[in-house]
Formats: structure tokens, C-alpha cells, sequence
């Protein structure tokens, strides 16, 4: 499911037909695994971080996670002066269980107590993703369903004490440690990680910029 809102231009046209600046994104997140992710892509980018509060207690995980996307790229955009081809990037993720969102955990407590809440069942993890420009916005989501294997209390209790759940939303990180929490994962794993791929393709694709346009001509430097 996607929204978009658009002003002027028309969106959706090459960028290299158009002659459209280069692609760059501006990172609207001091989040390592996104940076990673996006280094992954080879997309050229800057990060800015957000100072948008995130709010987890809407009770509807996409309004959610749509909303906080939005409002960590706007923020971005109203006091960023952006380079000729330049759109922010913002995300957000939480997990669901049993109707329950989890943000963050706040300390080793509530970590402890959401790993005990996704122990041997499945949930979900939810991401909005918001891609703007001053004239253009575009909004779009992902669901990838996470099935964690059975956990003892030592389980909880080593997992939390080597730390890695801090700023997951969750309190675990599948592309860690956490990858042993996990027994399935049904959808895109980038997703989780804190990044969803297809979305933000999906995304790119609105403003023009078709998968692997950003590449130099020839081959990556290794």
C-alpha cells in the first residue's frame, strides 16, 4: 500500500530521460543498519538525523510507522537545504505481538519482557517508509512476518546482557546475535534488519529513479 502527494513535475519520469540531477538521498536516521543497507545499495547519500519524537501508542501499527516515517523526513526537509537531486529518506519500524506495538525497549527490564513476549511464536514487524522532495512525497509500507524459536530464561537473560537490543525496535537485532532468536522469517528480511528493500525501490521508482540507475557506468570499486 502506498500514498503519494505531488506538486508541479511529473512524477515517475526517468530521471536520466528527464535530465534530472543524480540520485542522492539524504538519510533522515542515525540508524547503523540503515546506513549499512543503503552503502549495501551503492546510493549515494548524507545522513542528517531526526529530531521527531517517535510515538508508538497509536494502536494501529501502519498509522504508526507511516506516521513516524513522515514525520522524521519532514522534519529533515523544513530545516534542510538540499543539493540538486537530493530527496530525504525517513523510516520507521516497530514490531507486533498479540496486538501489542513495541518500540524500543527503555532498559534490560521491558527487553527482557518483550523477548519473553515473542518467545515461540510469530510476529510481525512493520516499517513505514517516507521519501520526499520540496515538491514530491511518497509513502509506502512493509509487513514481514518473524517466527522466534523457544526461549529459556537464560536464553532472555544472555541475550540482554550482551547489550545488541539496545535502539532495536523489538529488542533484538536479526542481522546480529539475534539472528539465534530466530527460527523463521516469512517476507523481506531487510525489513527487519530495518530496511525494507522492495519499499523503498517501490519508492524510488515514483521519483524516477529505476533499480541500479544511481550505479556509475562500469564496475564498482571493491
Amino acid at each position: 500500500m502506498t500514498t503519494s502527494s505531488f506538486s508541479g513535475g511529473a512524477p515517475g519520469a526517468p530521471r536520466e530521460a528527464s535530465g534530472a540531477p543524480e540520485l542522492r538521498l539524504v538519510l533522515a536516521s542515525r540508524s547503523p543498519q540503515r546506513d549499512r543497507l543503503l552503502r549495501q545499495l551503492s546510493i549515494p547519500f548524507r545522513v542528517v538525523v531526526s529530531e521527531h519524537v517517535e510515538d508508538v501508542h497509536d494502536g494501529d501499527p501502519l498509522r504508526t510507522v507511516e506516521r513516524n516515517a513522515r514525520g522524521k523526513a519532514e522534519e529533515v526537509l523544513a530545516r534542510t537545504r538540499l543539493r540538486a537531486g537530493e530527496l530525504v529518506l525517513g523510516v520507521d519500524t516497530v514490531v507486533v505481538a498479540g496486538g501489542r506495538v513495541l518500540g524500543k525497549a527503555a532498559d534490560e527490564r521491558e527487553a527482557a519482557e518483550y523477548l519473553r513476549l515473542l518467545a515461540g511464536r510469530r510476529h510481525e514487524v512493520y516499517s513505514g517508509l517516507h521519501l520526499c522532495s520540496t515538491a514530491h512525497a511518497h509513502t509506502v509500507h512493509a509487513v514481514t512476518g518473524v517466527t522466534f524459536r523457544p526461549l529459556g530464561a537464560a536464553d532472555v537473560a544472555r541475550y540482554v546482557a550482551c547489550g545488541e537490543w539496545r535502539d532495536r525496535a523489538g529488542a533484538y537485532a536479526i542481522q546480529g546475535v539475534g539472528s539465534a532468536l530466530v527460527e523463521r522469517v516469512d517476507g523481506d528480511y531487510f525489513n527487519v534488519v530495518g530496511l525494507p528493500m522492495a519499499a523503498l525501490l517501490t519508492a524510488l521508482a515514483v521519483f524516477g529513479a529505476a533499480p541500479f540507475s544511481w550505479l556509475p557506468a562500469g564496475p564498482l570499486s571493491p
